[in-house]
């Protein structure tokens, strides 16, 4: 175990400033009970901002911490073998993606997405609100269906889990904002903190994986379709599963918050496992679609 410190973000990619969806919890090596992150000013009721966050990663990070960030951080390649097929600017891997995200979307504040999903090109890879499909929508380029997916995800799926495409910007369960702003972040911490498997895995110091809170909710004994844990009883019996005390509190809980700190456990207990930063099908997509942290 190098890891000292472990973090899970549950992210956000909604408008606006500041987001009650976005929760940041923290566990230290051992069993003690994980501990949720408050931003600088939370004496005043304040809730995290995406850019407050992306400081903190740069700047007040903990030494030797494996963070896990609730978002996908790149789009489906393999199936169509571009991001974007037929678009000139499709970029090659992740790094240049993030890049073209943050590029396109440089003047919306609070690393917001939509001048990029807007985008005349961007825009027809993308099911957007209103019933705005685009023509390239769907796997193999065409449109309809779920949308296209990236390897980790059918092996999620293969888990059990229902993952969405990140594609797919409707719905209550889309993740495709929060995995665009979240690209937005990753790009402007270049340098900072290497992103597994962009990066390959230093052997020493800090880095950042994505996760998927349900796949830690599965690990501590909750079946799939009932990840969500909304009070502290249901927080503390999957905590147990993970190795891990329990958390202060009694009640209802905010289901950001203990995701992440539930997702915080698991990490702490998981990071050790050699086959998890080896899963099959893994070096096909390292540079281009990346991977989720515990997906097999």
């Amino acid at each position: 175990m190098r890891f000292r410190n472990f973090v899970a973000i549950d992210w956000s990619g909604a408008a606006g400033e500041r987001h009650a969806g976005i929760a940041v919890a923290l566990a230290q090596v051992g069993e003690a009970a994980p501990m949720l992150v408050r931003p600088a000013n939370a004496a005043q009721g304040h809730k995290w901002s995406r850019p407050e966050v992306a400081r903190w990663l740069s700047g007040e990070l903990p030494p030797d911490t494996l963070v896990g960030l609730d978002l996908g951080i790149s789009l489906p390649f393999a199936d169509c073998g571009a991001f974007f097929p037929g678009w000139p600017e499709s970029p090659p891997d992740a790094r240049a993606l993030w890049a073209l995200v943050d590029r396109l979307s440089f003047g919306d504040p609070h690393l917001g997405v939509g001048s990029f999903v807007d985008h005349p090109q961007a825009a027809s890879y993308f099911r957007r609100h209103g019933r705005r499909e685009g023509a390239h929508f769907g796997a193999g380029g065409t449109a309809g269906g779920q949308g296209r997916f990236r390897l980790t995800e059918r092996a999620q799926a293969r888990m059990g889990c229902r993952p969405y495409s990140n594609f797919n910007l409707v719905g209550a369960a889309q993740v495709g904002k929060s995995s665009l702003s979240g690209m937005r972040m990753l790009h402007r911490l270049a340098g900072t903190l290497p992103v597994w498997p962009v990066d390959p895995l230093p052997d020493a110091g800090s880095v950042v994986v994505e996760i998927y809170t349900t796949l830690a909710a599965i690990a501590a004994g909750r079946p799939a379709g009932r990840s969500k844990m909304r009070s502290h009883a249901e927080l503390n019996d999957a905590l147990a599963a993970c190795a891990s005390a329990p958390v202060r509190g009694s009640g209802p809980i905010d289901d950001h918050q203990s995701d992440a700190l539930l997702t915080a456990a698991w990490l702490r207990q998981t990071a050790h496992r050699a086959d998890l930063w080896h899963p099959t099908g893994l070096e096909a997509v390292r540079h281009t679609e990346g991977w989720t942290f515990g997906a097999p």
